[in-house]
């Protein structure tokens, strides 16, 4: 049984359409990218899930309970994370804490336990005494994650935990994450930063205008946008005549000059190559040579996440 499952979840706000008919299916232990234009139902998938929203209709389970019918059920179960804290004036990081660990009914020894496993997860022990707001961005996303993770639920939603941290804070929650990953949680993050999501997730999902347009792992995605392979070539001098050359080569797609050029790599061509051709990147290199051209640099660009996300979106929002 998947633990978290969406059937035909939809969300209406007067005549907007925040989700239509989303099935989603996320089996347990998995990290799960969900990732879309700003506007495209993200957040309102996770609220939903977080029990903050109702659906218009169709349902939402998590570890097979309804949401809306057994909110009490399905809370002890989840963690939420928003994409700003919202955190009580004057308390100290150690108080903010047991404050929310006797709210989940956590006490006496155990409590002072639970905070300080926690605290030591997110590596904020030395910060206990610290005022919550005079933390950083990037230590109050931490604190965020330390506070849903006092009750030890199963599922983490997050949405945009790494939404305007520098790359420091960033690389910090990131690798957070993959802690939390390896202790089996099932975690659902929404983000923007698509390549972090690559290296984290083990499926995304694709979602604009409130439709769901994929849901898998990475290389479907790609295999899905139809991503072929895309071959960076350099050349000496007369770029424009080395494209028309290539353009003719059965298995190649397309062929760009780029308006990069540098003193060591001269004129660079990207290349595109349609995967079912076959046609190895050193014949690329080959048809030019023979042509009397001086191959300055050949490399295989890196396909990524970003490359499937605009080819299956259009960038338009509900």
């Amino acid at each position: 049984m998947a633990m978290i499952e969406t059937i035909n979840l939809t969300k209406k706000y007067g005549d907007l359409t925040a989700l239509d008919n989303l099935n989603l299916s996320i089996e347990e232990g998995t990290c799960y990218g969900f990732i879309g234009p700003n506007g495209a139902g993200k957040t309102t998938t996770i609220k939903i899930l977080a029990t903050l929203l109702k659906p218009s209709w169709g349902e939402a389970r998590v570890d097979g309970n309804v949401v809306g019918y057994q909110n009490n059920l399905i809370r002890p179960l989840i963690g939420y994370v928003p994409d700003f804290m919202g955190a009580y004036e004057d308390m100290l990081i150690q108080e903010y804490l047991e404050f929310f660990a006797a709210c989940y009914g956590i006490h006496g020894k155990q409590r002072l336990q639970v905070v300080n496993d926690v605290l030591d997860l997110t590596e904020l022990g030395y910060k206990r005494t610290s005022d919550v707001n005079g933390l950083s961005r990037g230590m109050k996303q931490r604190l965020s994650v330390a506070r849903v993770l006092l009750h030890d639920p199963k599922v983490l939603l997050m949405d945009e935990p790494a939404s305007g941290l520098d790359p420091r804070a960033r690389i910090e929650i990131r690798e957070l994450l993959r802690e939390l990953h390896r202790m089996g949680k099932t975690i659902v993050i929404s983000s923007h930063i698509l390549s972090e999501l690559a290296e984290l997730c083990d499926a995304v999902g694709i979602i604009e205008q409130g439709k769901l347009l994929f849901s898998g792992g990475v290389s479907e995605a790609m295999q899905q946008a139809d991503v072929g392979q895309t071959v960076v070539v350099g050349v000496e001098a007369r770029p424009e005549e080395a494209a028309s050359l290539l353009r003719q080569v059965a298995g190649i797609r397309t062929v760009e000059v780029s308006a990069a050029q540098t003193e060591a790599a001269g004129h660079l061509l990207e290349v595109s190559l349609d995967p079912e051709s076959g046609l190895p990147i050193s014949e690329v290199a080959a048809r030019l040579v023979a042509q009397g051209y001086r191959i300055t640099e050949l490399r295989k660009e890196q396909v990524n996440l970003e490359t499937a996300f605009m080819r299956l979106t259009r960038g338009v929002v509900s």
